[in-house]
């Protein structure tokens, strides 16, 4: 199976992209992710759709908006509002982790790495296969 995360960028007018993904995909959705995380001084949210792997091809979709939204329990803001709204309307809640912020890495490929092991630890994605 391929994991992989598309970012579509860090939450601004592409989080309405990744809304609109979850709602036209609605019955392929796992999870909504709220990934949080510390950056330099002030606290940041990733928001994430898990999508069901497709067949044939077992590729699993992770779409991403990433840290571009305030830390919600600080700053109440729309965006975040807007991702619970659509969890709600899947009949989902929103799956919060505190996680290490992306520019912890080198690379953002080793981010993503990061953040697949702990979706794999936490049984939030299956393991490779």
């Amino acid at each position: 199976m391929i994991q992989r995360f598309i970012e579509l960028g860090e939450g601004y007018s592409d989080l309405y992209e990744l809304l609109d993904i979850a709602g036209r995909s609605e019955q392929r959705v796992m999870h909504f992710l709220a990934l949080h995380a510390k950056m330099a001084n002030r606290n940041v949210t990733s928001c994430a759709v898990v999508l069901k792997p497709t067949t044939p091809g077992d590729f699993q979709p992770i779409y991403i908006c990433r840290e571009g939204i305030p830390y919600p329990i600080e700053t109440p803001n729309e965006r975040y509002r807007l991702f619970e709204q659509a969890a709600q309307r899947a009949g989902k809640s929103v799956i919060e982790l505190d996680i290490k912020p992306s520019s912890a890495f080198a690379e953002k490929a080793l981010y993503y790495q990061y953040v697949t092991g702990i979706l794999r630890l936490n049984h939030y994605i299956p393991p490779l296969q």
